[in-house]
């Protein structure tokens, strides 16, 4: 605090030589005149002292036959007159204050950690279409709200922290490390226990068309039967449970969410035609640097002269200026290589088409398997001709091609006879 003081106030550092400088010492202690960062030289000795002070040295000076020079001036009284003569640096350094201020209340970086089964481009999507993006104020942040929003989108993150730190967004994230599954096996045998929902209903509907091959119900009414053709959109298990009357006429429904486990049998065709005769690119070996300058989603780039390659490409990469350990300012910089080459014509030899072929089917059977798709039978072949090779599949898939969706049962209208018995049984 006694730093910033002596600077507002201003100070200089001085020499002091002469006959009698330790007599000079005394009596600026005795006229508290304060010094300090006294140092002995030998034949004479260097100080501070407050400018105020300076100007009260003169008598003692004379009284002591000492002289003194000022060998460095300090302080906020020194500095002002030179920010006055130079107004540019005074404005440049006003607009980065500005600058400073404003773009620090935006959100210029988004950092997601704890998250391994969802993306960082998933939930940066979901984070989009709730308004979360790079260049937004960190006034419109509702953080809470978004807590709980990420926690009922995904039932996979059982917990979701964010903070604001800087100018980045920190996006933490929880997942369950182990799947629940429902115990009860009393609630999910019997439909009639007092678990159901009056105002919603959930009903299960075929997503494709084929063959009912495996249908265990758990909850809900089946509406079809094991191998039973169905159409897409068709109803297999209905969320509405009916209450009997004695005549056996349905008097009302009760609504639950539908629970099954349903396999539906059906056949798909696959077509992949891949050309024998390609263009390959073959690089020159000579290459453009190009200067990368960016602002937000704006980008510029600067280079000398144009790259007068007639076929190139372009990578390279870019960074965001970061000021501090999480204050990233929207500015990017980077250097990208245009690579120029020339397109040869090229046949593929029939070694290469089989692996291409190979690569393709290796395609089909991971994405039906990442899909939890079986295959029970399948019928393979391909269609060799001097331009191009077909790969024809004929497949038999099983899979649960189902979705859930809100009952379309509705509700039989109670009548006033009925309400009237109702009312007396109670």
């Amino acid at each position: 605090m006694l730093h910033w003081i002596q600077y507002l106030r201003g100070y200089v550092s001085i020499k002091v030589w002469g006959y009698s400088t330790e007599r000079f010492l005394n009596l600026c202690g005795n006229h508290d005149i304060l010094i300090w960062d006294i140092e002995n030289h030998g034949d004479y000795y260097t100080m501070k002292v407050s400018v105020k002070g300076f100007f009260a040295l003169k008598t003692l000076l004379r009284k002591t036959g000492t002289r003194a020079s000022v060998l460095r001036r300090y302080g906020l009284p020194f500095f002002v007159p030179k920010i006055k003569r130079r107004k540019i640096f005074v404005a440049g350094l006003i607009v980065c204050l500005l600058f400073w201020m404003i773009m620090t209340r935006f959100i210029w970086n988004i950092k997601i950690d704890g998250n391994y089964s969802l993306t960082d481009d998933v939930l940066m999507d979901y984070l989009e279409t709730k308004g979360i993006h790079t260049a937004m104020k960190k006034s419109d942040l509702q953080i809470e709200e978004l807590e709980r929003d990420l926690r009922e989108e995904y039932d996979i993150i059982t917990w979701a922290s964010l903070k604001v730190d800087g100018t980045t967004l920190l996006i933490q994230v929880k997942e369950n490390e182990m799947q629940e599954y429902d115990t009860d096996v009393t609630n999910d045998s019997d439909p009639a226990v007092p678990d159901a929902d009056e105002k919603a209903g959930k009903d299960i509907l075929a997503t494709k068309a084929g063959t009912v091959v495996y249908m265990i119900t758990r909850k809900g009414v089946p509406q079809v039967a094991v191998g039973e053709n169905v159409e897409k959109g068709q109803l297999l298990v209905s969320g509405a449970v009916p209450v009997y009357n004695e005549d056996t006429t349905v008097r009302r429904y009760q609504y639950y969410e539908a629970d099954a486990d349903i396999k539906i049998s059906y056949d798909k065709s696959v077509s992949i035609e891949k050309k024998t005769a390609y263009e390959d690119k073959v690089y020159s070996g000579r290459e453009k640097k190009i200067l990368l300058l960016g602002i937000n989603d704006k980008e510029l780039n600067l280079s000398f002269g144009k790259v007068k390659f007639a076929a190139y490409d372009v990578s390279g990469e870019k960074k965001q200026v970061q000021l501090l350990d999480q204050l990233f300012l929207p500015v990017y910089y980077g250097v990208k290589h245009a690579r120029e080459y020339e397109l040869v014509p090229k046949i593929h030899t029939e070694e290469e088409m089989q692996d291409i072929m190979d690569n393709e089917w290796n395609k089909i059977l991971q994405t039906l398997e990442e899909k939890g798709v079986e295959i029970t039978q399948k019928n393979v072949t391909i269609k060799k001709n001097e331009d191009k090779w077909i790969l024809n599949v004929k497949m038999t898939l099983v899979e649960s091609a189902v979705k859930k969706a809100d009952s379309a049962t509705m509700q039989i209208p109670i009548t006033e006879s009925e309400e009237a018995a109702e009312i007396s049984n109670e």
